[in-house]
C-alpha cells in the first residue's frame, strides 16, 4: 500500500458512501422511485475490485452504484439515472438496478439473481475465441451461489478454461435469509475449489480486495482458466429500501461497523504516515461538493420523451432478424 493508492481508494470509497447516503435521502423525499439497493458498508469490494480490473468486461448484480462510479461513470449521470432523467447513464429508463455503459465495458445490473452469470461466461467464451486475454469479471451475492445458473456457469467456465473471475460478495444475507439457513457451509468458496483456484478474503479491506483481484486477473490473462474469489463483507442497510432489516441484531451490525472499510483505511494510513490528516479533510469536502453537484444535475435534468418508450427495444444492427 502506498500513498497514491490510499488516496485513490479513500476518495472513491468516500464518494461511494456519500452517494449512497444521499440516494437514500432522495428516495425518502420521493425523488427516486422503484427499487433502491444500497452498497453502504461494502465499498471496499466495489472500489478494490474495479480499480484492479481496469481492462475487460464487467457484469454485475443490481447493487451496483458504487461499482459503476469506481469503474469510471460520472456520479452526475448515475444520480440522474436514479432520478429517471434522460441525462442518466441509461437514459432514465433503467433506474437504480440497470446502470449500463458499453464504453466502460460495464454491463449492469441484472435484476434476476445469478442471471448475469451465464451471460458473463458467454462473453468470456467470445473473448477466448477471438484471442483476447482481457477477460471478464462477474460479481454476485451469496444468494446467487445456490442457483442453477451459478453451477452451470462455473462448470462450463472450468471445462473450457475461460478467462473469467467469479467474485462472490458474501454479506451473509440473501434479502433476509441468512446463508446458514440455505447452505450446508458458510465458507462458500468450498463450492468451487474442485473446479478452479478458489480463495476467501476479507472484503472489508480494500487493499486485500485489490491485491487478490490483481492476482486473479494475471491468472486468467495467462490463459489458465477461471478464478474464484469469495469476499466476506457486510451491508449496513437492509436488502433494499423496502427492507427494514429487523432480522439482524444491532449487536451484529455494530460488530461489522467496527470493521468499516473507510475508517479503517484512514486509521491505517495515518498510523503508517502514508497520508497527511489534511488530505482526508480536504477529500471529505470535495466529495460533499461533488454529491451536491450530482443531485443538482439530476434535479435539473430533463424528463425522457414519451417516444423514448419505443427506442432501444431491439439491437439496430440485428434489425434484419426481427420480423
Amino acid at each position: 500500500m502506498n500513498s497514491a493508492r490510499v488516496k485513490e481508494f479513500y476518495y472513491l470509497m468516500k464518494l461511494g458512501r456519500e452517494f449512497e447516503l444521499r440516494a437514500k435521502e432522495e428516495y425518502m423525499k420521493g425523488n427516486i422511485a422503484g427499487f433502491l439497493h444500497l452498497d453502504i458498508g461494502q465499498e471496499a469490494v466495489s472500489v478494490g475490485s474495479m480499480k484492479a480490473f481496469m481492462k475487460g468486461d464487467v457484469f454485475t448484480h443490481y447493487r451496483e452504484h458504487v461499482l459503476a462510479i469506481a469503474r469510471g461513470m460520472d456520479p452526475k449521470a448515475v444520480m440522474a439515472e436514479l432520478f429517471g432523467k434522460r441525462e442518466g447513464v441509461s437514459k432514465g429508463k433503467g433506474g437504480s438496478m440497470h446502470l449500463f455503459e458499453p464504453k466502460l465495458g460495464f454491463y449492469g445490473g441484472d435484476a434476476i439473481v445469478g442471471g448475469h452469470l451465464p451471460i458473463a461466461v458467454g462473453c468470456a467464451y467470445a473473448r477466448k475465441m477471438e484471442g483476447e486475454n482481457a477477460g471478464v469479471f462477474a460479481i454476485f451475492g451469496d444468494g446467487a451461489s445456490n442457483s442453477g445458473a451459478f453451477f452451470e456457469s462455473i462448470n462450463i467456465a472450468s471445462a473450457w478454461k475461460l478467462p473469467i473471475i467469479f467474485f462472490l460478495e458474501n454479506n451473509y444475507y440473501a434479502i433476509g435469509t441468512h446463508i446458514s439457513w440455505v447452505s450446508p457451509f458458510t465458507e462458500l468458496y468450498n463450492k468451487v475449489k474442485n473446479y478452479m483456484p478458489a480463495v476467501r478474503i476479507n472484503g472489508m479491506d480494500v487493499c486485500e480486495v485489490y491485491e487478490e483481484v490483481m492476482r486473479a486477473k494475471n491468472y486468467i490473462e495467462n490463459g489458465l482458466g477461471p478464478y474464484f474469489i469469495e469476499a466476506e463483507c457486510y451491508r449496513y442497510e437492509g436488502h433494499s429500501m423496502s427492507d427494514s432489516g429487523k432480522y439482524r441484531s444491532q449487536e451484529e451490525i455494530e460488530i461489522f461497523k467496527s470493521k468499516d472499510p473507510i475508517e479503517n483505511l484512514k486509521k491505517r494510513a495515518l498510523s503508517e504516515n502514508l497520508v497527511e490528516k489534511s488530505f482526508f479533510e480536504e477529500t471529505d469536502r470535495k466529495v460533499q461538493n461533488e454529491i451536491e453537484e450530482a443531485v443538482s444535475f439530476a434535479q435539473n435534468a430533463g424528463e425522457p420523451e414519451i417516444s423514448e418508450l419505443y427506442e432501444d427495444l431491439f439491437c439496430k444492427e440485428c434489425s434484419n432478424v426481427v420480423s
